[in-house]
Formats: C-alpha cells, structure tokens, sequence
C-alpha cells in the first residue's frame, strides 16, 4: 500500500458531543439519517448555498432562520481533530504514505477544516463542494485516481459509511470502515495494517 485516503466528517474531524450542548446535538441529528436528507447532499455538491440550507433546516426544525443560522457556525466551530486519527496521519506520512482527502463537505465547513493542523499532512484532495460530485458518485472516485494518478491496487480508504467504501471498492480500492465511535479501535486496525 503506498496511499492511504481519508474521509473527513466523522473520520478526521468531529464535533466531541462532551463539548457540544444538547440543543445542538439534537440540533444535528439529521446528519447520522441514513440516508443522509437530500438538501444536506447537495449543500455538499456545492448546489445549495448556505442561506437556503438555513432556510430548510429552519422550516424542518421550526425555529427562526437565525437560530438555525447560529447552530450551524457553531457548528462548524465546534469541529475538533480525532486525536487518535491526528496521530495516525502524522504516523503515516513520517512512514512514507502518500495521504489524500475524499470527502463529501460543504464550503463553510471545509474553509474552516483547512486550517486545523492536521491538514498539513495531507498530498492532495478532493472534495465534494468543488467537484459538484458527492460519494457514493463514481464520478468522484475516478476524479481522485485519476488527478493524482493513483493505482486502486496500491489505495487504501477508510469512511464511516458502508456504501461509500462499496463505491470506491468497485475501483478496486482497498477499504476500511471506520467506526466513528469507536475511534482508537478503528486506528489501531489501520496501525496493524499500515504500520507493522
């Protein structure tokens, strides 16, 4: 294996429900919806702007826009590094991986994201918002093997979601799942797989 592909939400970064009020964990909720609302998928294509995604979560969650407006800055605020994933990523790159993002994420969250240190690390990216594609698209997969030139034998991916490591499997892309509550566990795999 010489590359080693990340999701983002759930995977790199997260809001840490210890530091997150109840209102905006119940606020958020719809995010773990499988599948995931379809004015969120298209946020993260880049078709919907953040007004009418607060537009829409005001009217579904029946509070005022600028209520809904609050709860998504914080947010995206509120987003951390997974520490065990930090580590892992720096891990990877002082052992030679190349390190790639593939990530379904919208432009207010990704501006924000690209700031956190982690990011640093990594050799390239694609992400939804730019691409107008979103996982499990094939059209999004092809775009990073081919953008990068990276062999499908040669990559590994790890999500948190079972139908976007299908899609990238059907490119004959090695997969992981990565358990988003179970993070050390999920690392320590991918240490046994990449790093012994």
């Amino acid at each position: 294996m010489k590359n080693i592909v990340f999701d983002l939400g759930g995977v790199v970064f997260e809001r840490n429900p210890h530091h997150c009020p109840e209102e905006l964990i119940a606020f958020f909720s719809f995010i773990r919806q499988k599948p995931m609302p379809e004015f969120w998928v298209e946020y993260d294509r880049g078709t919907l702007s953040l007004d009418e995604v607060v537009h829409t979560l005001a009217r579904i969650k029946a509070c005022d826009e600028r209520t809904a407006a609050g709860h998504i800055a914080q947010g995206i605020a509120l987003q951390e590094e997974i520490a065990p994933t930090r580590d892992l990523i720096a891990d990877l790159k002082r052992a030679g991986y190349r390190l790639y993002v593939l990530s379904n994420m919208s432009r207010e969250f990704i501006d924000f994201l690209r700031r956190k240190p982690v990011y640093r690390h990594f050799d390239g990216e694609v992400v939804s918002c730019e691409e107008g594609c979103v996982k499990p698209e094939a059209e999004i997969y092809r775009r990073l093997l081919t953008r990068y030139g990276l062999d499908p034998a040669e990559t590994l991916f790890t999500d948190d979601r079972q139908e976007n490591l299908d899609a990238a499997a059907a490119f004959g892309i090695h997969t992981h799942l990565f358990l988003h509550h179970e993070a050390e566990r999920s690392c320590a795999e991918l240490r046994a797989r990449l790093l012994q």
